[in-house]
């Protein structure tokens, strides 16, 4: 059982823990922009290339 929790936590978070936490909480002001009314498809490609750039930058150093 241990081995199947390790192996679903390295496929969805990887080597990136920073990034998945980004995505969690992209989906999550997506969730609440969507739940006001107001368009929320533009959330989600915002926050890809803020975490790219940010992934990017961590990488460069």
């Amino acid at each position: 059982m241990k081995s199947v929790a390790v192996a679903v936590w390295d496929f969805i978070v990887g080597d990136d823990w920073v990034t998945a936490l980004g995505v969690v909480a992209a989906l999550g002001v997506t969730a609440v922009v969507a739940a006001t009314g107001a368009a929320a498809w533009w959330v989600m490609p915002v926050a890809v290339i803020a975490l790219l750039l940010l992934s990017l930058r961590r990488a460069a150093r």
